[in-house]
Order: structure tokens, then C-alpha cells, then sequence
């Protein structure tokens, strides 16, 4: 009989963390291996790291090694993933049992990163932004795995709202249908991800980390299924006109569709290719976003541990 500890490994700073009932915080590994190239990836999530602990929290870095779902990254690890970049798989739901079978490798994307965080015991997750809706998704029926994961999996997410690449309106419709709360972290607008407006309105303002975590506390002791999001506006000295990004985007939009590209490539593809319309500008806004993302994360969850 398999037992989840031949498929789940938690360092002993993470354990230790948690069995203390000390704040943590999860970390996606799709932006080390996917997001950016080597050794800015790495960098960047070490960075990340040092920004969480600066806040008070246990960072948890998440990833598929050697067929294990690893909670807490070392720096060797993730030193690893960044070399290794584009050659380890992009996991999602359903890649994750053959990879763990198989004793693959694996950069786990918002939903993997939620599973095995739930499975951990960890509570809270910070990331870039999440996947949604695509755009024409009424005939190609191309949505992520994120928003299935956000209905059934007990995780917080923070994010910079769903990338701009994305149908937002369409986005927090499904959100709606699946009883997932979207809440913005100081502002009623949802954020879409390099700027701070896309037209569309959260349900709920947030006012302080205290302020999230008693809904997150009052949705986990009324047994109600799945997650909640909060949307965390990208910084004004990093946000991008939105005009200006949206241009971009309809270019590589159309290059796109124009090379066939399909399913789980196109997010990587289109990410890739605003950067180099926009000179390298997104990359920043990208990089910005995630550590005021963490930081917020950080206090969310210390406000989540006080009784």
C-alpha cells in the first residue's frame, strides 16, 4: 500500500514552522523554471525567500524532485530547477500522479502548488498571477486547472489578479459559479497583473491582513469547500498603461494563433513574447509584482496563526 509520505517530502524548518503553529508561506516553481531564464529565476526566488523571512514567516518553495512533492526547497534545489529551466515539465492536476510515479521532476504550477501545500498543512500562497479563462475560450474551452483547484482546496491565494493575456470577465464569472471568494487587498478593482485596472470589480475590499484572514478563518470553520483569492495590486512605480500592455498583448496574441500554438504552451509562449515587445519592462513588472505579492502573503499568514 502507498502512503502519502513516499510522495510528499517537507523539510525540517517547514515542519518545524508548522507544528509551532508558525506563519507560512508557499511558493510556486513554474516562475523558477518557466517564468524567467538563469540565473535571473534564481535570484529572484531566493529574493523572494529573504523577503518572507524579513516579514516574519517560513518560506515553503514548492516543486516535484525526483518524484517527490518537495515543501520547502533548498537553495541547491532551486538552484537546480533554474539550471534546468525549460527542461523540467510544467506540472499541473493531472500530470502530477505519472510524474510522482515515475520519479520525475516537476515545476509545479498554482493548482500543484496548492495541492501540496493543503497536503503539507499550509494555508497560504503567494504567487505572480493565476491562470483563468483564455480568451475565445467559448469555442476552444481553454481554462485553467487554477480555478478548479481554488473551488475544492483549502489554500489563500495571493496573487496580482489573472495575467492580462486572459479574459478577466470571464475569469471571475467562473470564479462566481464556483463559490470562490475574489477579494482585493486594498482596492475594489481587480488588478490585472502589469497594471493595476482592468473595468472589473472584486467582491470584497480588504482593508488589512486581519481583515483577510478572519474570512479565511470564518470560510475554514464553516466547512465550506476550496479557496479564496486575493488580488494584490502590482506597485504604481512598476504598473504598466494599460493601453500600452494591451497593445502588446493582442501582437502576441495574434503571432500566437498565427504559429498554432496550443493548450499549456500558449501561457509561457505569450508571457515570453510581451517581454521582448516591451523591451524587458514586463520581466520587471513580473519580478516587482511577486515580491509585493510575498510580502502581503508573509502578513496575511502571521495575522492567520494569532488566536
Amino acid at each position: 500500500m502507498n502512503h502519502l509520505e513516499q510522495y510528499l517530502s517537507v523539510s525540517p524548518e517547514v515542519r518545524a514552522a508548522l507544528d509551532a503553529g508558525k506563519p507560512v508561506v508557499a511558493l510556486e516553481s513554474t516562475i523558477i523554471s518557466h517564468g524567467m531564464p538563469y540565473p535571473k529565476n534564481v535570484e529572484t526566488a531566493l529574493h523572494v525567500e529573504e523577503i518572507i523571512r524579513a516579514h516574519g514567516a517560513t518560506p515553503a518553495t514548492i516543486a516535484i524532485i525526483q518524484g517527490k512533492m518537495t515543501v520547502g526547497c533548498t537553495r541547491e534545489q532551486i538552484e537546480y530547477l533554474g539550471k534546468r529551466g525549460l527542461d523540467v515539465p510544467k506540472a499541473s492536476r493531472r500530470d502530477l500522479p505519472v510524474l510522482l510515479a515515475r520519479g520525475m521532476d516537476g515545476a509545479t504550477t498554482v493548482t500543484t502548488t496548492m495541492i501540496a501545500a493543503s497536503l503539507a498543512g499550509i494555508r497560504v500562497f503567494a504567487t505572480g498571477g493565476i491562470g483563468g479563462v483564455h480568451r475565445g475560450a467559448e469555442t476552444t474551452m481553454d481554462i485553467s486547472a487554477d480555478l478548479e483547484e481554488l473551488a475544492q482546496t483549502p489554500v489563500l491565494v495571493i496573487c496580482a489578479g489573472c495575467k492580462s493575456i486572459l479574459d478577466i470577465g470571464l475569469t471571475l464569472e467562473y470564479l462566481e459559479t464556483k463559490g470562490v471568494p475574489v477579494l482585493g487587498y486594498k482596492t475594489k478593482e481587480m488588478p490585472a497583473f502589469y497594471t493595476t485596472h482592468s473595468g472589473f470589480q472584486v467582491d470584497y475590499k480588504m482593508d488589512s491582513p486581519e481583515d483577510v484572514a478572519a474570512a479565511f478563518k470564518a470560510k475554514l470553520a464553516c466547512g465550506l469547500k476550496g479557496g479564496m483569492l486575493l488580488t494584490n495590486p502590482i506597485p504604481d512605480q512598476y504598473a504598466m498603461d494599460l493601453d500600452y500592455i494591451n497593445e502588446n498583448i493582442d501582437a502576441a496574441i495574434v503571432e500566437c494563433n498565427t504559429l498554432g500554438i496550443k493548450g499549456k504552451n500558449i501561457t509561457p509562449f505569450l508571457l515570453d513574447k510581451i517581454q521582448k515587445l516591451t523591451g524587458g519592462k514586463s520581466l520587471e513588472a513580473n519580478i516587482q509584482l511577486v515580491y509585493n505579492n510575498v510580502a502581503v502573503g508573509a502578513e496575511v499568514a502571521k495575522a492567520l496563526c494569532k488566536e
